[in-house]
This record gives structure tokens, sequence and C-alpha cells, in this order.
């Protein structure tokens, strides 16, 4: 007697690894399995993650694919990874993007979760391991930092052109306000790394930088936790500041950067600013790109992938900035 379909069906699943696409809303996971094809929902609470975890298990997927989608994945990012499930976190453009290449235009849901099952074999995207707790509370913090940065700026712009006494008195008492928010969010900021003998021995590694600071070294910690075992080309992509290409024949366009990942770029840009000031090799490279023709924003540029290059390998080594080589070849 031949074997029934769903004997072939489970042997074809043992030998075929499967991928987990997973889009998170609010209330709902919606779970997708290729090339399997089964389908199925889960509840975005505690309960539902247990179950998402056991209805996982015996399928033994090579990677879960999902979009970072803020507040939303948090708890569903923990929980899968303290479980030892592989996961993968992408961007939702490029999610997107990936869909449109697909042919798949249609967005609902249960099309998401199917389009990232797929995107992870078809991108061979790998698995990387979860931030700690001490990180995840780090980079809440620094959103609130930056929310609050936000608002100061406001609260300035109203200032300047405030008539009314009592506005006046209103906008000068929530900037003290803020003032006094930022001061404790960094005041926490530094509880937390020294807690944590790994994080002070990076921020340290990298507030001994030329340029690099308080703030900077920060938001290198927590928005580029790979930094230290990447190549100088993927610390580059990964913030943003590789040159990319735009040849065509024997056309060749302007080298351009973009994506990545933006809060580096903005913290690298304010430590460039800081080195091309106060650090003589970088305030000299910054010099000679300006006597060769080109942009202010391009040698800054060039000055901020400097930065980061040492930082990788800086971390990579284990070893506090000194003057020499590392600096003058990277």
């Amino acid at each position: 007697m031949p074997p029934r379909q769903d004997e072939d069906s489970e042997k074809m699943n043992l030998i075929i690894a499967q991928n987990a696409g997973v889009d998170i809303s609010k209330d709902f996971l919606d779970v997708a399995i290729h090339p399997a094809g089964q389908t199925t929902r889960f509840t975005n609470d505690a309960t539902g993650l247990r179950a998402l975890i056991k209805y996982l298990a015996p399928h033994q997927v090579a990677r879960v694919v999902f979009e970072a989608t803020g507040a939303y994945h948090r708890l569903f990012e923990r929980t899968l990874a303290e479980a030892g499930l592989p996961m993968v976190k992408v961007n939702p453009r490029q999610a997107r993007r990936f869909a449109e290449a697909s042919g798949k235009l249609a967005k609902t849901d249960r099309c998401d979760a199917a389009m990232l099952a797929r995107m992870g074999p078809a991108l061979e995207l790998q698995p990387r391991p979860v931030a700690g707790k001490t990180l995840d509370e780090m980079k809440e913090l620094l959103n609130a930092r930056d929310a609050l940065i936000a608002d100061r700026v406001a609260a300035l712009t109203r200032q300047k052109t405030a008539l009314s006494a009592l506005i006046k008195r209103q906008i000068a008492a929530r900037l003290r306000q803020i003032e006094a928010q930022i001061e404790a969010i960094d005041k926490k900021q530094k509880e937390l790394r020294t807690a944590d003998a790994g994080i002070q021995r990076q921020f340290e590694i990298l507030d001994s930088i030329p340029g690099v600071g308080e703030v900077t070294a920060n938001v290198l910690i927590v928005e580029m936790p790979e930094l230290g075992d990447l190549d100088q080309g993927q610390a580059a992509s990964l913030a943003g500041l590789a040159p990319i290409a735009n040849d065509s024949g024997k056309s060749q366009g302007k080298r351009s950067i973009r994506g990545g990942r933006a809060r580096v770029r903005n913290a690298l840009y304010m430590a460039a600013l800081s080195a091309v000031r106060f650090y003589p090799a970088c305030k000299a490279k910054y010099d000679a790109m300006i006597k060769a023709g080109k942009l202010a924003k391009v040698a800054l540029v060039a000055i901020m992938r400097k930065l980061l290059i040492v930082a990788n390998a800086l971390l990579r080594d284990k070893r506090l900035w000194t003057p020499g080589p590392v600096l003058k070849n990277a």
C-alpha cells in the first residue's frame, strides 16, 4: 500500500528546512510556515506566545522572520529568544520592497506573514542574537531622550515668538522640566552601564575615541551591538555610511549614502564635527578633502565613516584608543 499523503508531507517537512514568518500587530500574531504552506493566528500576549512556541516546536524552523514594530514586537522578540528560536528582525520598508519585487501587491496580515516566511530563505537572512534586557532598557531611554530633545527645540522656537507673559513663564518652566528629565535619563543610562561590566568596558573604549562623547557612545552601544564583530565594509553599510555605486556602462554616477541606521549616523555626525575641530588627524583629513574640491558634507561623511571603523576595530581588539596606525589607516 502506498504511503498516505499526510505521511509524505511529514517526511518532506523533516527534509526541507521550514521558515516562519510572523506579522505582528497590537492584538494578534499571524503566522505562516514556508514551504509547508501552513497559516494560523495567535493573540499577542503571554498566552498566545506560549501557544506559538508550542506550535513551532515540531516544525524545527531555520528562522523566524518578523518586522520591527516598535512596542508591539518587544514581548514577542524577548519570549521567543528565551525559548531558543532563531530570530531575524527586518526593516518594514525592506520587507515591503521584497513583496513588491515578488509581485505580491496585496497587503493583509496573513499575506504579510507568508511574505516574511518566503523572504527568509530567499535572501538567506541570518539569525542574530537578541539584545539583552539592559540594552533594551537603554534603548527605551534613548528614545525618550530623543523625544525630549525634540520637545526642547520646539519650546525654544515658541519662546522666540511668545508675547504673553504667561506663555513665556510656561515655556521657561517646560524648558527647566525638560532639562531635568534629560539629566535623569543620562543618570539612569550611566547606572545601567556601570552595572554591566561588558557594556561599561564597551563604553570606555568608545568614549576614548576623539570626538566620541557619552551620548554617541550610548547610541553606538544600543543601536550597533554588532560592532566589534564586523569588517570595515559591513560596519559602514549597517550605518548607511558606505558609498553606493551608481554606474551604468561607461557612465559613472556620483556615489551616495542612504539607508542604514539613522540614529547612528546622527550621533556620528555630531562626533565628526567635534573631531574635526579638536583632533588634528581628523582636521587634516577634512581639510585635505576640502582642498581637493570635495563638498563639506562629503568630507564630514568620510570622518563619520573613519570614526565608525575605528570604533569597530577597537571593540574587536578590546582596547582603548591611542594615537597610531588604527586611526591613521581607517
